[in-house]
């Protein structure tokens, strides 16, 4: 075999090996494969499909286009397969890559791929950590004095090194059985040094390269998943925060009815025990716009009674299709208070709540209006005047959508304060099966809603 060959086509071969791995990591489920360390027979069977098939295809190119020898990693592979997903996994795997092989009269593929992803299984169990795995480099210790002292020392190899040995005997292995069988083994049989040499390096730099490449994709996963638990964490700390601003506010509207109307102030304890129930009962991120209405009314049936009828009127403009949209839950119950506490309160006369929503523009718009005394500074930061409700909403809208949510505070023209909401509509199919972490719901929200 033409030497000048044998070099282009290992260079060509790390092209490959790169192309692949690439291209398997975009899978989602691939990547999911990756991010377990246990896997279950299934899992294990899936890996090794989305593994072998492709290289088994390269196996088939390999014996069709002639001089395009690249295409052949079936020996990575196997020890690939073997070396993430166990003595199973690399077994089959490996006579899943070699079998194509077969049709070009190669009977040693199948065995010889089987043992190499057998033992590379085996090697994976004397790992002493999965990571260990992961972290492989065709660079040994370039510390070449520091790393004789160490075996000596501790006399033992350990798992990086005899990884890397066991791959160079594995590839002499085949050249050496492909040089005493002729045509039933396929190798690239350099018969020079600087090719051999050349040979054994590309073949543990086809083995590193694809764990690198999947490494940086679990890398990926777990700062994802990091993401998910910091969010979490602060979408929690934010709805414990709300719940007791709420619960307390309410409490002392009905404390204000005890002494002159304790009939009254009993409904309104009933009430307010239904809302509770609520509370506890829904644990969701997102709920129905209709279903927030639905809880605001609660809300204002206590409020009106505290006020009186006359002095706090509620007006909704909503539109249909827009009580079906997902929205962040007790989104609109601190904006409502906000109204009638720095809105309406200081007005002897009252006022009016207007509630309005509508779809527009791929967003469902929410308007929460009053007719009181309006803000001092409508301009001023959200949360320096208007209390922890508006600040809770403006902060949960920047943890769940980045800048793809709108909240505008402004004073109207014919009196009072309107603050409007513009929110992604997120369908239900958006936010998985996971809807009811905090941290998954969050997350989700976020992602489709920047890509």
């Amino acid at each position: 075999m033409d030497q000048r060959l044998i070099l282009v086509s290992l260079l060509l071969k790390l092209g490959v090996a790169a192309a692949v791995a690439s291209a398997l990591a975009r899978s989602r489920y691939f990547q999911s494969l990756l991010f377990r360390e246990e896997r279950t027979t299934e899992q294990k069977v899936h890996l090794v499909l989305f593994i072998a098939v492709p290289l088994a295809l390269g196996v088939i190119i390999r014996g069709q286009v002639r001089n395009f020898l690249a295409a052949d990693l079936s020996l990575e592979g196997a020890i690939l397969m073997g070396v993430m997903g166990g003595r199973f996994a690399g077994a089959v795997g490996g006579a899943l890559v070699a079998l194509p092989a077969l049709i070009y009269g190669e009977f040693l593929a199948v065995p010889f791929a089987m043992a190499a992803g057998g033992v590379a299984g085996v090697l994976r169990r004397l790992a002493a950590n999965y990571e260990e795995i992961w972290s492989f480099s065709p660079f040994v210790d370039l510390g070449v004095y520091r790393w004789v002292r160490r075996v000596l020392r501790r006399r033992f190899v350990d798992w990086q090194t005899g990884f890397f040995l066991w791959v160079l005997g594995m590839e002499l292995a085949r050249t050496q059985l492909a040089h005493l069988f002729p045509g039933r083994l396929f190798a690239l049989q350099p018969t020079q040094w600087l090719p051999l040499l050349a040979t054994l390096a590309t073949t543990v730099a086809v083995v590193a390269i694809p764990l690198k490449i999947w490494n940086n994709t679990r890398i990926e996963l777990k700062l994802e998943e990091q993401e998910k638990l910091l969010l979490q964490a602060r979408m929690e700390a934010l709805q414990t925060q709300i719940n007791p601003h709420f619960l307390f506010n309410t409490l002392n509207s009905v404390s204000s009815l005890v002494r002159f109307d304790p009939e009254q102030a009993r409904e309104l304890i009933v009430k307010l025990a239904s809302i509770l129930r609520r509370l506890l009962r829904k644990s969701d991120s997102f709920v129905q716009l209709r279903e927030e209405v639905e809880f605001i009314d609660d809300y204002l049936d206590i409020e009106v009674v505290r006020f009186g009828r006359d002095k706090l009127r509620v007006i909704k403009e909503l539109d249909p299709a827009s009580l079906e949209v997902l929205v962040p839950a007790m989104l609109l119950q601190p904006l409502v208070e906000n109204s009638i506490k720095h809105g309406l309160s200081p007005k002897v006369e009252g006022g009016s709540i207007i509630l309005r929503s509508r779809v527009a523009g791929g967003k469902v718009v929410v308007q929460v209006a009053d007719d009181g005394v309006g803000m001092a500074d409508p301009a001023a930061p959200i949360g320096s005047s208007s209390g922890i409700g508006m600040s809770n909403v403006a902060e949960r809208l920047q943890v769940l959508y980045g800048d793809a949510a709108v909240m505008r505070v402004e004073n109207r023209e014919t009196g009072g304060t309107e603050i409007t909401l513009e929110v992604p509509i997120l369908q239900v199919a958006d936010l998985g099966p996971e809807t009811n972490s905090v941290a998954a719901a969050a997350y989700e929200a976020r992602s489709s809603t920047q890509r």
